[in-house]
């Protein structure tokens, strides 16, 4: 009985650690050249998505992040230009479950596991990359992106799509980089 113990307290760790492998994912970089302090408007060019709904919505995660950073959006002319691509991707993971736990004679005296079923589950992964330019070089100076399990609840998604657009623009702009 110790030993089924074990094992559960094992899998369960397991699918713990799983579960956070999955989670949202965020890298950012930039040019570490870039003078950030000199950039106070910004105007999109372009949202690129295989779901005409999703244009806007990308829009006001991103609006509303740089906005809480001091930036103002411009219809066009802005000292930065924003590009915004989402796509989306099938991956796939292995799931195995055991039956069959256990000690005894059954197991010759020495526990083991009992049979092995092995399934594999089909998950969909939507990524949003934020590009932004500066307007007169036209030097990409900041890019981002966010990965994340899609879910079929277009709700569940939207919370997502701001949460990660957060996640990203958590540490703008960048610091100016310290000269040795």
């Amino acid at each position: 009985m110790k030993m089924q113990k074990v094992v559960f307290v094992l899998i369960g760790t397991m699918f713990l650690f799983a579960g956070k492998a999955l989670a949202q994912q965020v890298k950012t970089d930039y040019d570490h050249s870039a003078n950030f302090g000199q950039y106070k408007t910004y105007s999109w060019e372009k949202v690129q998505t295989k779901d005409p709904l999703l244009v806007d919505r990308i829009k006001n995660a991103v609006n509303s992040a740089l906005a809480a950073k001091g930036w103002t959006l411009v219809p066009s002319g802005g000292d930065v230009e924003v590009f915004a691509i989402e796509t989306t991707q099938n991956q796939q993971t292995l799931d195995t479950f055991y039956n069959g736990f256990g000690g005894g004679r059954r197991w010759g005296g020495f526990g083991g596991f009992g049979d092995a079923t092995t399934t594999t589950e089909t998950y969909t992964v939507g990524t949003l990359v934020v590009d932004l330019f500066d307007a007169k070089t036209e030097k990409l100076i900041w890019r981002s992106s966010s990965s994340d399990t899609l879910s079929d609840k277009a709700d569940k998604n939207t919370k997502n799509l701001d949460k990660g657009v957060n996640k990203m623009f958590q540490h703008f702009p960048p610091a100016p980089s310290k000269k040795h």
